[in-house]
This record gives structure tokens, C-alpha cells and sequence, in this order.
């Protein structure tokens, strides 16, 4: 007999002016189990997550709570009941302390009503030994690192005695050791048998840390299933109706000629001797372990981080690439890994932020002819299919697949000829990352070089034509055809072959 769920979702509908957001949704969580929640942007979890935290209210449907039904008519009933969420962007203050963000509010005092300095770094450590890790107390929240900010979320929930947490892409912002480090502490939360809510994109780390695997489609509960019964290509098929295999378009080979890029003896603070060559028509991937040198080569070939020895050509001719307009006069575009700090201006417009690189190629006497500026900027969002109600949407107000279908606009409208991708599809959907495949791939199809970063193995070897493996700086092989497996890439990436 199967134990009482710990929380209960029973035929819940929720509907906003012209859209069903949630459609007689229905599963079970049970205390002690990472649940794992899928789907595309626009399946409806985020609106899920709301009503359990107790901001939406849904229009049929119950909760139960071991048991009992239950109405969650504001975040502090959720958060009185032990449910915590955990977003992407964290709800932290980082002028204050870990133990002062973590006690905010709870904050224990002395006989005088003074807070109780003491006892308020005593209890935060006594909840941060408990995850084991090592975090000080009194430590500026704006000093710790991204996953340590994480940590500090999680504490803050267990402070409150949380029995589910909900973790909204927990992953997005973290290197693989970091990853590693969160889902110990998830494994240590299961111990103590709280529940945890996983909202993840990477099916990878899904599989890796999930019990049960619920998927939502268009508002829809698909199916909830163990994870272990479940592939990786079937929960594809079920979340975006297609196979695994259809995701990635037929792989490229290179045009030949002269190469569009050629790197010599390129070398600085964190790359030793790096020589690469990129065709036209062609995607080339650099692999390695997180902080092994890829991301910063990405960065010195679009001129953010110095070259201190060695050459560049492009088309042929020496080129010297000392800040990011360098690049862009010699048609190379980037996309950097954070869209949202050095790809967007969130609070602009669609309009705006496609713009802004073109100023000059819509200027006339000094002057900005917003009539042309318009007219190019509808006509690229259009042929990118950026779902948007209109370009002078906020960028902020886009899914993630959308604002990066608006970074990608901003750079084709100078038909560059060589595209820097680090991290293309961090934080986007399935769905939406088919649709950035199928870009990449009709660009280098279209003759532009295609240089790419990617943690995602899957999704670098499924796209490159060749693939670059980085260690300590150095390019520890080159792996091509049937030579690039993820198996081939992680041996070269760790030392232990090539």
C-alpha cells in the first residue's frame, strides 16, 4: 500500500484572458523523492509552481497536504505549511550577511528585544553544517558564489522548516562541480525526507537526481512515471511530440578554400599555444571540462580577454583583436553564456536591442532613421520567428528561447561571416533549442563559420562538424566522424587519453 502523498494536485484548471494555462492537472508527490517536472516554455509549470506557492489561486480543482485538503490564498499560508520555492533569480540581499538573509524576519533577540547576534551565526551555522558545507555564517552574500547563493536559498527554507522545496532550474548558472555539490545536498535533503520539486531543462541531470518524472504539455499532464522506467528519448517524445534523433539537423562538412579564421600560437594568462583553424560552412565545437580554457578563448577571438602572444588571420589577413569592436569590423558576431548581464538590455524593447550593434548602418547625419530602424528590426524578428505581441516588447517579458532568438537578431542583420556561440541554448527548452539548432546549422549552411561552447555533449557533438577538446589551456585533441563520441571527448577532457 502506497504510503499518503505528501502533497496532492487533483484536477487543478487555472485560465488568464485568452490563454488555459493549466488543464485538469493531477500527480502526487511523495515526501522524501525528487520529483522531476518537464515540459517546454508555456507548458504550464510556472504557473503550477505559483499556485503552490500561493500567488495564483486555481480556478477548479484541490490540494491535499498528507492528506487534507488544503487553500493556499497567499505565500505565507504555503510558506506556514512548509512549501519553498526557490527561483532562478534569487531572493537574496547581498549587503547582508548569509545569516542575516537567512534569519530575515526570525532574527532571535535578547531580553531586551536587541537581535542576538550570537545565537543568529549559531543557528545559520548549526543549518549549514547540517547540508555539510562550509559557508561562513558571516560572510556578504555578495561575496559568495553563485552556488553558494544557492545554498544560502536552500538554508533559508530549512530555517522555516520547509518539508518541499521547489527548484526552479537550480542548475542553470553552475559548473559541473557545482552541480555535483547541489545534488549532494538534495540527497541529504531526501535523507532528512523532505521532497524537492525539480524544474530542469537537462534531461542529463534529471535522470541523474530524479525519483519520478512528471511531464506537462500545452497545460496538460502527459504522464508521471518512475524515472527509472523512463528514457531520455521518451520523455523528449513526450514533452515536444518528436524523437530524440529528429532534434539535430544532418551534420556539415567544411566549404574548403582559404579558412575564414586561423589561430597561431594564441596565448595569455589561461591559454597555452592554441592553433585552430575554422572553415566557411562549417561548426566547430571546443569541448573540456568547466574552466579549462574554452569560454575564455571564445572570449579572446571576439577581443574580451587579451591575447598576450600569437597570431589571428582572418579571410587570409592578419587581424588584431584588442576590444570587441575589432571583432565586429572584421564580421565576427558573439553570443556570451549570460544573455541577460552582456546580451540584452532587459528593461529596453525587441526594437531597441536588435538596434543598438546597427546604430550606424541606420543613421544618417548623426541622426537615428527610426522608420528604417523598424522596418530592418520587424523584418529580422519576423524571419527569426521571435514570439513576441510586438517589437517593442520588453525583452524581459520574452522566454528564455525568445530572448536568445533576439541576441541572435541583433548580429545578423550584419551578415556576419564568423558566429562565436558560448552556451547557445543555457536555460531554454527543447523545443526552442530545436529552433536555435536549425538556425546555427542554416548559418554555417549559408557559408558563415560557426565557432561553439557548449557543456552539453549531447548537443555539441550532435551539432559539430569537428570538435576542439581543451585541457589546461591546451587543445588536447581534435575529434571528428566517428572519433567524436562523448566517451572519446571525456578522455581527452580528463587527461586519461590523448
Amino acid at each position: 500500500m502506497m504510503p499518503t502523498p505528501l502533497l496532492s494536485i487533483e484536477n487543478i484548471s487555472k485560465s488568464f484572458p485568452g490563454v488555459r494555462a493549466l488543464m485538469d492537472v493531477s500527480f502526487a508527490v511523495q515526501a522524501g523523492e525528487v520529483h522531476a517536472l518537464v515540459g517546454e516554455n508555456g507548458a504550464g509549470k510556472s504557473t503550477l509552481m505559483k499556485i503552490l506557492a500561493g500567488v495564483y489561486q486555481p480556478d477548479s480543482g484541490g490540494l491535499h497536504w498528507q492528506g487534507q485538503s488544503i487553500q493556499l490564498r497567499s505565500p505565507a499560508d504555503s510558506q506556514r505549511l512548509g512549501i519553498s520555492i526557490i527561483y532562478q533569480e534569487f531572493n537574496l540581499l547581498p549587503d547582508l550577511t548569509v545569516a542575516e538573509n537567512v534569519l530575515l524576519n526570525r532574527e532571535p533577540r535578547t531580553r531586551l528585544g536587541l537581535v542576538d547576534w550570537r545565537a543568529l551565526n549559531e543557528r545559520t551555522r548549526q543549518l549549514l553544517h547540517d547540508l555539510e558545507t562550509d559557508i561562513d555564517p558571516q560572510a556578504l552574500v555578495q561575496d559568495l558564489s553563485v552556488a553558494q547563493q544557492q545554498i544560502v536559498e536552500i538554508v533559508k527554507a530549512l530555517a522555516i522548516d520547509a518539508r518541499l522545496l521547489i527548484m526552479d532550474e537550480p542548475t542553470a548558472a553552475l559548473n559541473p562541480t557545482e552541480v555535483g555539490h547541489l545534488f549532494g545536498v538534495i540527497e541529504r535533503l531526501k535523507a532528512r525526507g523532505s521532497a524537492v520539486i525539480f524544474i530542469s531543462h537537462r534531461l542529463d541531470e534529471v535522470f541523474t537526481i530524479s525519483d519520478t518524472v512528471t511531464v506537462l504539455k500545452d497545460g496538460q499532464h502527459i504522464s508521471t512515471s518512475p524515472a527509472a522506467d523512463l528514457t531520455r528519448e521518451e520523455v523528449v517524445r513526450r514533452m515536444v511530440g518528436r524523437q530524440l534523433q529528429d532534434i539535430f539537423p544532418p551534420r556539415l562538412q567544411a566549404q574548403g578554400g582559404t579558412p575564414l579564421l586561423e589561430v597561431h600560437g594564441l596565448s595569455n594568462d589561461r591559454l597555452r599555444d592554441i592553433n585552430l583553424q575554422l572553415q566557411a560552412g562549417e561548426i566547430l565545437g571546443l569541448a573540456g571540462l568547466e574552466g579549462h580554457g574554452q569560454r575564455e578563448l571564445a572570449r579572446a577571438l571576439f577581443g574580451i580577454e587579451p591575447i598576450h602572444r600569437g597570431t589571428v588571420q582572418i579571410d587570409g589577413q592578419r587581424v588584431y583583436l584588442r576590444h570587441p569592436e575589432d571583432a565586429m569590423r572584421q564580421g565576427v558576431a558573439f553570443l556570451s553564456d549570460d544573455r541577460k548581464m552582456e546580451g540584452l538590455a532587459l528593461t529596453l524593447g525587441v526594437r531597441e536591442n536588435v538596434a543598438l550593434p546597427n546604430l550606424n548602418r541606420f543613421s544618417r547625419f548623426m541622426m537615428v532613421q527610426h522608420e528604417d530602424e523598424r522596418a530592418v528590426c520587424g523584418q529580422i524578428v519576423e524571419t527569426m520567428a521571435v514570439k513576441t505581441p510586438g517589437i517593442e516588447q520588453p525583452v524581459r517579458l520574452l522566454s528564455g528561447g525568445n530572448q536568445q532568438k533576439t541576441v541572435l537578431s541583433k548580429w545578423l542583420i550584419s551578415q556576419p561571416r564568423i558566429l562565436i556561440f558560448v552556451e547557445p541554448t543555457r536555460g531554454i527548452d527543447v523545443g526552442a533549442k530545436v529552433e536555435i539548432y536549425r538556425l546555427i546549422h542554416q548559418l554555417a549552411h549559408d557559408g558563415a563559420g560557426v565557432l561553439m561552447v557548449s557543456s552539453d555533449l549531447l548537443e555539441l557533438l550532435g551539432l559539430s562538424s569537428r570538435v576542439l577538446v581543451l585541457r589546461e589551456g591546451a587543445i588536447a585533441a581534435e575529434l571528428a566522424g566517428a572519433a567524436a563520441t562523448e566517451e572519446s571527448v571525456m578522455l581527452a577532457a580528463t587527461g586519461v587519453h590523448g
